[in-house]
């Protein structure tokens, strides 16, 4: 099986929100308190365990701006927290869902089409594998299926 690196948000950008930068649509993150398993921190990807401070904040995945440079709501923690190993294979905040949507992207940033589904989360690294031996497929975003909400970003190892 093809070896896949999980890609949470990078730290530069984590510290910053958690310093008060701001998100994607020029606003200040809000700072709020989390409730558990709902709230998944997108740097450390880990659940924000409830009663913790957290911030909602809109974010953009992609660094330069083009009509595929989707914009959503994530959770981050509050406090300073460490980036997930991108070598540690999914995380198990993922096992919580039944399904996540992942789309895969050239390397010009622009959907794949033919990369595109609903996985059931114990197929998860399996059809990721197999969705990146696909020469036009670059990388794969992870999102949540029901909100569609950006987890991380999977690439070759």
């Amino acid at each position: 099986m093809t070896m896949l690196k999980i890609i949470a948000m990078p730290t530069v950008d984590a510290r910053a929100y958690q310093r008060g930068a701001l998100d994607a649509n020029g606003r200040m993150p809000e700072r709020d308190i989390s409730t558990g398993p709902g709230n998944p921190c997108r740097h450390c990807l880990e659940t924000i365990e409830a009663g913790a401070e957290k911030l909602v904040l809109a974010y953009r995945p992609f660094e330069e701006l083009q009509p595929y440079a989707e914009l959503g709501p994530i959770f981050l923690h509050g406090r300073d927290c460490g980036r997930y190993d991108e070598y540690a294979g999914f995380p198990k905040m993922f096992q919580r869902w039944n399904t996540v949507l992942v789309r895969g992207y050239g390397s010009n940033n622009r959907i794949q089409y033919q990369a595109a589904r609903h996985i059931p989360v114990d197929e998860l690294e399996a059809q990721c594998a197999e969705m990146l031996t696909d020469p036009n497929v670059a990388y794969l975003h992870v999102r949540t299926s029901q909100y569609n909400c950006y987890q991380c970003r999977v690439e070759r190892a």
